[in-house]
C-alpha cells in the first residue's frame, strides 16, 4: 500500500536538474544558445579580439571569402578586421562598447544587413566582438518589408501634404473639401465611368453639371472634382438654392454694399462669389433658381463680374462654377421656366450620376462604408450584415439611392438588440418606409450544362470523391459572387458570408 510509483516525479526532478538555477549559470546558457541560433540561421559571423584582430570565422562566412580577396580561412584570420573588411566599424564597437544590433554595411562582396556586438569577460571589459551577417541581397531578401515601409513612407508624405495644404486654407479663413474620388464608392462600368468624366472635367476650368437623382452623390462629386483641380488650394463654396428664401438670394450670391438698405451691415458683406474667388463655387438644386434671378447669375458668368446689392460698382470674381440638380432642365427650359442662355452657360461639361439601381453591383461596398461610418457616428461596433439581407438589399429599386440606403442601415442598426442584421429586420424597416412592395432576392441561376444532369437524375451525376465535389461547388459559388458583384472582390466576400482574406485564398486554389 506504501508503494507508489514515482517515475513522473523522477522525470520532472531530471528535468528540473537540468536547468541552472544560478543567474550567470542561466545567462551562459542563454549566450551558448543564442551563439548557436545566430550561428545557423545567419548567412555568416566572425569573431575579433580586443586589438580588433580576426581570430574565428564560421562556415557561412567562408563563402564571402573570394568576393574580400582571400582563398583561404588561414589567409583572412589573423587580419586587422578594417584591413580585410572595407567600411566595417567593428573597432568602434571595440572602443565604445555599444552594439549595432541592425546596420547596413557596403563593400566589394556586396551590400549586407549586419549586427556587431561586443563581448565582455568576467570583470566586464571588452575582450573582442562578434561580427553577424544577418541576410546579403536585401534588395531582394528584404524586398516585401522594404516595399511595405516605401508605401508606408509615401502615405505618411501625401498626409503631410494634405494636412499642411487644410492648414494653410483654413488659416486663410478659406473651405476646403470634404471628399475626394476615393469617397466614391464603386467599381461597377456606371461608377467607373462617373468617375473617369469627373476627373477629366477636373482638369478644365469650364462649368461643370451634375445630373442626377436626388441622394446619387452629386455633392460628393463636385466636393471631389475641385480637389482634384488646379484651384484645390482656393475655397470650395457651396450654395443650396433650393434651402435660400428667394428674396435672399440675391444678397446671398452677389453680396450686399455698406448701408445698402434699412438694417443692412455698415462694412457690408461678401456674397458667395467674392468669398469663392480662387476656387470653386458649387450650385446646388441649380433648377431651383428663380427665373429674376437667372439673368444676373448669366451675365457673372459671361463677365465674371458682380454687382452687389445696393451697389453701383463692379466687382471681379475668379470662381469656377460647378452646378447640380435633380430636376430635368431640358424639360425645364422648354416649359420655359428655365432660361435656355443659361442653361447652354452651364451644361458645358454634363456629367449624368446613375441612380443606385443602375449600379447594383456597388451596393455590398456601400453598405460595408456605410455601415462602418454609422458605427463610427454612434461610437457602436460595426453591424454584421448576413448574406441574406445583403441580398435583399441589393434588390431593391431605392428611390432615394444612397441616402435611403444609409436611412434604412442606420434603422436596423439601432432596432436590432445584436451586431447581425438580418433579412426580416430589413423587411419591417423597408415597409414602414412605406414600400409596399419588396423587391423579392432573385433565385440563383443553375450553371449551364447543369440543366440536364439535374433533370436526369442523380444516377446521371458520375461518382466522384467527396473532396471534388466540393470543389466544384466552391468554383461555382465564388465565380456566381463575382458576376454578381461586377468582379469587386469585397462585395463577392460579403455575398458568400466569408472573409475577402478567404476569398483570397480559395480564389488562389483555384487558379
Amino acid at each position: 500500500m506504501e508503494d507508489t510509483d514515482t517515475r513522473p516525479q523522477a522525470s520532472e526532478d531530471a528535468a528540473t536538474a537540468a536547468l541552472p538555477q544560478d543567474a550567470d549559470s542561466i545567462l551562459a546558457l542563454a549566450a551558448r544558445s543564442m551563439f548557436h541560433l545566430f550561428s545557423s540561421i545567419s548567412q555568416g559571423m566572425f569573431l575579433v579580439d580586443r586589438t580588433g584582430r580576426i581570430v574565428w570565422v564560421n562556415e557561412g562566412y567562408k563563402r564571402f571569402l573570394p568576393a574580400l580577396g582571400f582563398s583561404s580561412v588561414e589567409q583572412f584570420v589573423g587580419h586587422m578586421v578594417e584591413e580585410v573588411i572595407p567600411n566595417t566599424q567593428m573597432r568602434q564597437v571595440l572602443e565604445t562598447g555599444e552594439a549595432y544590433l541592425i546596420d547596413l554595411l557596403t563593400n566589394r562582396a556586396g551590400t549586407f544587413v549586419v549586427s556587431r556586438i561586443p563581448l565582455r569577460g568576467d570583470d566586464n571589459e571588452i575582450i573582442g566582438a562578434i561580427g553577424i551577417v544577418l541576410f546579403d541581397h536585401p534588395e531582394n531578401t528584404l524586398q516585401p518589408l522594404i516595399s511595405k515601409f516605401a508605401r508606408m513612407q509615401r502615405d505618411l508624405d501625401d498626409a503631410r501634404r494634405e494636412l499642411a495644404t487644410q492648414r494653410v486654407i483654413q488659416g486663410a479663413g478659406q473651405r476646403p473639401s470634404k471628399y475626394t474620388f476615393a469617397n466614391f464608392v464603386g467599381a461597377s462600368p456606371a461608377a467607373v465611368e462617373v468617375k473617369r468624366q469627373a476627373r477629366r472635367a477636373a482638369q478644365s476650368s469650364s462649368p461643370v453639371l451634375l445630373l442626377g437623382e436626388t441622394g446619387t452623390g452629386k455633392e460628393l462629386l463636385a466636393h471631389a472634382v475641385h480637389a482634384a483641380s488646379a484651384r484645390a488650394r482656393g475655397p470650395l463654396v457651396s450654395v443650396n438654392i433650393a434651402a435660400v428664401p428667394d428674396t435672399l438670394l440675391e444678397a446671398e450670391f452677389f453680396g450686399v454694399a455698406p448701408g445698402a438698405y434699412t438694417g443692412a451691415e455698415r462694412k457690408g458683406r461678401d456674397g458667395k462669389f467674392k468669398l469663392a474667388d480662387g476656387g470653386t463655387l458649387f450650385l446646388d438644386e441649380i433648377g431651383d433658381m428663380p427665373q429674376s434671378l437667372q439673368a444676373k447669375l448669366l451675365r457673372a458668368l459671361q463677365e465674371g463680374e458682380i454687382e452687389p446689392l445696393g451697389s453701383n460698382k463692379l466687382v471681379p470674381f475668379d470662381a469656377r462654377v460647378i452646378a447640380a440638380t435633380s430636376c430635368d432642365l431640358a424639360a425645364l427650359v422648354r416649359e420655359g421656366r428655365f432660361r435656355e442662355d443659361l442653361y447652354y452657360r452651364l451644361n458645358v461639361l454634363p456629367i449624368r450620376v446613375p441612380p443606385l439601381r443602375e449600379r447594383r453591383a456597388d451596393i455590398p461596398a456601400l453598405v460595408e462604408v456605410l455601415g462602418e461610418d454609422i458605427a463610427l457616428r454612434n461610437g457602436a461596433p460595426l453591424p454584421e450584415v448576413t448574406p441574406e439581407a445583403l441580398a435583399l438589399l441589393s434588390a431593391q429599386t431605392w428611390r432615394g439611392n444612397i441616402r435611403e440606403l444609409r436611412n434604412v442601415l442606420e434603422q436596423a442598426a439601432m432596432r436590432s438588440d445584436s451586431l447581425r442584421i438580418d433579412a426580416p429586420q430589413l423587411e419591417v424597416v423597408l415597409r414602414e418606409a412605406g414600400i409596399e412592395k419588396i423587391s423579392p432576392v432573385p433565385a440563383m441561376q443553375p450553371m449551364p450544362g447543369h440543366e440536364a444532369a439535374a433533370a436526369a437524375g442523380d444516377g446521371a451525376l458520375p461518382l466522384r470523391p467527396l473532396a471534388q465535389q466540393i470543389e466544384e461547388l466552391e468554383r461555382r459559388a465564388i465565380s456566381a459572387a463575382l458576376a454578381a458583384s461586377g468582379g469587386n472582390k469585397l462585395a463577392a466576400a460579403r455575398l458568400l458570408g466569408i472573409s475577402r482574406a478567404t476569398l483570397y485564398d480559395r480564389l488562389s486554389l483555384i487558379v
